[in-house]
């Protein structure tokens, strides 16, 4: 008798608690459910609070991919304002819009792998006086 590997018998190991928090966040980051990994599976993700913390990274990502290398550059220090905000803004806006949802589902599924849900009680907060 000879000693096969999982693989070889049609199984696999569990995956570790990092690979389905990784998982999770992956299918959220390309817009599919972070249970399941379709489309639409009737996963409420409305019970995951994203919050600010979509917009936040997604902020700071397009800091780091086109401010900061734009400051390094002569030319936005010498051309004319009209030109520079006319030439950057609109690559800014459109970069910031393709990466919010994808940002924003990778949020989603790193809360659905951590199982941290919101408060249902938070909601119904009393205004402030």
């Amino acid at each position: 008798m000879t000693i096969q590997s999982l693989t070889d018998l049609g199984l696999t190991a569990p995956p570790s608690r990092f690979g389905r928090t990784f998982q999770s966040m992956q299918r959220g980051l390309v817009g599919r459910c972070p249970r399941c990994g379709e489309g639409k599976c009737g996963n409420d993700n409305t019970q995951y609070p994203s919050d600010d913390a979509g917009p936040y990274f997604t902020i700071l990502l397009v800091g780091h991919i086109v401010i900061a290398p734009l400051l390094c550059f002569s030319w936005i220090w010498t051309a004319p304002v009209g030109w520079v905000i006319g030439t950057t803004l609109p690559a800014i806006a459109i970069l910031t819009l393709l990466l919010l949802p994808r940002v924003k589902g990778a949020i989603v599924g790193l809360l659905y792998a951590l199982k941290l849900k919101g408060d249902p009680s938070a909601e119904a907060l009393p205004p402030v006086v």
